[in-house]
Parts: C-alpha cells; sequence; structure tokens
C-alpha cells in the first residue's frame, strides 16, 4: 500500500509519501518527502529522502493554486490513501487564499479518484506529542526523539525556531503516519 500525508499550504507544501510495497515497515527512513520552497539552498536534495524544489512561476493566484496542486497530484498518483491536515480553524491571515488552494487539490485528487481523508490538526498533534495544542517546537521534539534525526543539522538551517520548510516535514510525515496507523488499525 502507498499512502501520503500532505501539510499543504501556499508557502511550503511538503507530501511525505510511505511505499508499504518497497519497504515493510513504516519509518522515517521509508519516506520520501517533497516540498517547495522560494529559497534556492533549500531547492535541493537532503539526507536521501527529503527533494525540495523551487515554487514555479505564476502570474496571478488562480495560476499559483494550479500549480501548486498540478505538482501535488503528480506525486499523489498511485498512492491507495492520501491524508490532508485539514484547516485550522483559528487561522488568522489569508484564510479565504488558503481554502481556494486547498479546494483546487481536492477537486484535482477527486478527478483522479485518489481517495483522500482529511485530518484535523489536534488529531495529528495529539497522535504525535500526547498534546492536541502541540506548537512546532513540541511537533520537532517528538520527530526528534522518534527518528533520531535533526532536520536543521540535515538541512543546514541554523535557526533557532523551527520553521519552513522543517516544520512541514515534520508535519507531513505525522500526517503520513497517522494515516498508516489509521489504516493498519481498521
Amino acid at each position: 500500500m502507498i499512502i501520503a500525508g500532505i501539510d499543504y499550504s501556499l508557502t511550503s507544501p511538503c507530501i511525505c509519501i510511505f511505499n508499504g510495497r518497497l519497504h515493510g515497515e513504516f519509518c522515517y527512513k521509508n519516506c520520501m518527502f517533497y516540498f517547495l520552497t522560494d529559497t534556492k539552498k533549500n531547492a535541493n536534495m537532503f539526507n536521501n529522502n527529503i527533494r525540495g524544489e523551487l515554487f514555479p512561476e505564476y502570474s496571478e493566484e488562480c495560476g499559483r493554486y494550479d500549480s501548486i496542486s498540478d505538482w501535488a497530484v503528480e506525486l499523489l498518483i498511485g498512492c491507495n490513501m492520501v491524508a490532508l491536515e485539514d484547516y485550522a480553524y483559528g487561522a488568522k491571515g489569508r484564510v479565504f487564499h488558503i481554502a481556494e488552494n486547498t479546494g483546487v487539490l481536492k477537486y484535482k485528487l477527486w478527478q483522479q479518484s485518489i481517495p483522500l481523508d482529511v485530518v484535523q490538526p489536534t488529531k495529528v498533534k495529539k497522535f504525535a506529542t500526547g498534546k492536541g495544542n502541540a506548537g512546532k517546537p513540541e511537533m520537532f521534539q517528538a520527530f526528534v526523539e522518534e527518528t533520531g534525526t535533526d532536520l536543521r543539522i540535515h538541512m543546514n538551517d541554523i535557526r533557532k525556531e523551527i520553521g519552513n520548510p522543517i516544520s512541514d516535514i515534520v508535519d507531513a510525515y505525522y500526517i503520513c503516519k497517522f494515516n498508516y496507523e489509521n489504516l493498519n488499525s481498521n
């Protein structure tokens, strides 16, 4: 079974894909990660399983949504199940743009008959850390403890705060793992 977890956004979307046909055990090393970035140094291959790509050019917001969703769908073709983090209802800022962007992705996944499960952010956080209101530092710490991998080192990110794309990789990993555990328990 091939499953994926998506931390979808306008600025740093990230997808984690686990191919159970190739790897029996779900773990960080058996997952592939893909993200989009505006930062040239992040448009690279890291740790043999993380690939960053520069955002495609766009001239208007709809073009942006189209190119991000095309990128995602291309990666997700062949997946047996995809989990997408639901909207954070306390979010501020460009919430309508985020919703429009996500709606385009959902529509394209539906067109390709790719099964989709939408997961509440609080469930993913509780699954990863035991706390439904965990922040980026707690999610990152849970990831480091579980995987033994400090992405800041592998990605040469010297910032003290956990930011994009690292927090997106961590979120996509736990969304995918939550999806995997859910499928195996049913």
